[in-house]
């Protein structure tokens, strides 16, 4: 790939972007805003899905059994992947138009009040068909908060980050991730410790959601105190779009698409290892709930360490090079991995659930910077987030959706092959996309994809 004398023109350890008499601030407390958003996002994200795992079938789904009712749960976990590119339109409009604080302040209330309701929610014994349509309508909301959060939040580092650490500081935001994982099963285990199978039947599995009031507490005082971005104070400057999402699909059509492509397979390893193997782990391999949300959590673990990993390594290696190492080891795990857990022993789940979130991880800590950089500032809201959130509903949705009739016809080996694919059109979306990590985040040039 040829990038344009523009794009190359700054050096890699140049300062970050700066505006006339407004002092740049503290890359800490940009990190920290930017992480405790996603930690609320995926908190809330988490808790749902272990709590689907665990005793949605149970509460909203009763009359239509065990297998057929883990899939209707799913399903509505589902159903907030199909949202999240709806919300990243939405609110990816006004953070490109009126700015990145305010729409982020916007997302975490709106995550924050989604998942509190769903802490309160009568049971299907108690208001009947009521409760299952409620909780898809909540899985809406929290869907199109999670579209417009990961996209604003990453890009509130990026922005704020000099270029040669960038990888590093815009992978805060997938960072919380990684904490709100090991945050969300390590609240359900302490539960589950503490309580009888019947009490967190009955009310034990409310208390992670409400619990998320305190996040978000936290959350909009971290937020609160944070200034806007010096790369859209410069662009909001020039003028900012009209329609950013017009804008980015008229300008960059073919890099949403492979940035989506380059995305789908971190997304299905984080929603398979951190949220359908806690399904597998206590109903198809027979473990004890005790043991699977430890091993989740250690899962949790695994993924934040390789996040960090990933994203240093990409500010020296690149973030192409990284992701493309990375899905080249995640076709050969994927193929390997059902084998090793079906097994049926906890040593081989103990490992099977971390290698697979650690490999998430070191594909996941590029993504911040490797997004922000592809696209263009007047439309970079839009444009991430949308990338992100498609490729969630491809990779983060579908795969927990299908696995379970997949696993049940055709054994454990047909879906390590179908995530084996996901890996590889990852592998190939990566090597059509250029290399970004030298590139100025307000260049007023576009990114071409690479020739070979």
């Amino acid at each position: 790939m040829a990038h344009s004398p523009e794009q190359a023109a700054s050096p890699a350890s140049g300062p970050r972007p700066s505006v006339p008499g407004k002092k740049p601030q503290s890359m800490k407390r940009v990190a920290a805003a930017s992480f405790i958003g996603t930690v609320i996002e995926f908190y809330d994200f988490g808790i749902y899905g272990t709590a689907a795992a665990l005793v949605f079938p149970k509460l909203f789904f009763p009359s239509l059994g065990a297998v057929a009712g883990t899939v209707a749960t799913f399903a509505t976990l589902g159903v907030a992947f199909v949202a999240r590119p709806i919300g990243s339109i939405l609110f990816g409009h006004f953070g490109d138009r009126v700015g990145r604080k305010t729409t982020l302040i916007t997302t975490m209330l709106l995550m924050g009040l989604s998942t509190l309701l769903v802490g309160l929610m009568p049971t299907a014994a108690t208001i009947g068909v009521a409760a299952p349509i409620l909780i898809v309508i909540l899985r809406v909301m929290q869907g199109l908060a999670a579209g417009g959060e990961w996209g604003g939040a990453v890009l509130f580092a990026s922005e704020n980050a000099p270029k040669a650490k960038r990888g590093f500081w815009a992978m805060f935001p997938s960072f919380g991730g990684g904490g709100a994982i090991i945050l969300s099963n390590a609240t359900f285990l302490a539960t589950a410790v503490g309580m009888s199978n019947e009490t967190f039947l009955a009310w034990g599995w409310r208390i992670p959601f409400l619990a998320s009031v305190l996040l978000i507490a936290v959350g909009l005082w971290v937020r609160l105190s944070i200034d806007e971005t010096p790369v859209f104070r410069k662009q909001a400057a020039s003028g900012v779009s009209r329609t950013p999402f017009l804008d980015a699909f008229r300008s960059q059509p073919k890099q949403i698409l492979l940035a989506t492509g380059t995305t789908v397979m971190t997304l299905a390893l984080t929603y398979i290892g951190g949220t359908y193997f806690v399904t597998y782990g206590t109903t198809a391999l027979k473990l004890s709930r005790p043991n699977v949300l430890l091993a989740a959590m250690l899962g949790g673990v695994a993924i934040s360490v390789g996040v960090v990993l990933g994203a240093l390594l990409s500010d020296r290696i690149g973030r192409r090079r990284m992701i493309t190492i990375v899905a080249c080891v995640a076709i050969v795990w994927t193929l390997v991995l059902f084998p090793i857990l079906d097994t049926r022993s906890l040593a081989a789940f103990t490992i099977g659930v971390p290698v697979t979130m650690f490999l998430s991880g070191l594909a996941t800590g590029p993504l911040g910077a490797f997004l922000s950089e592809i696209f263009h500032t007047r439309y970079r809201y839009t444009a991430t987030g949308l990338s992100y959130s498609l490729a969630g509903m491809l990779g983060g949705a579908i795969p927990p959706l299908i696995a379970e009739p997949i696993i049940t016809a055709w054994g454990g080996m047909a879906f390590g092959i179908l995530l084996a694919c996901v890996a590889l059109v990852s592998l190939i979306c990566v090597r059509l996309i250029g290399e970004t990590k030298e590139l100025d985040l307000d260049r007023e040039d576009t990114l071409a994809t690479a020739d070979a």
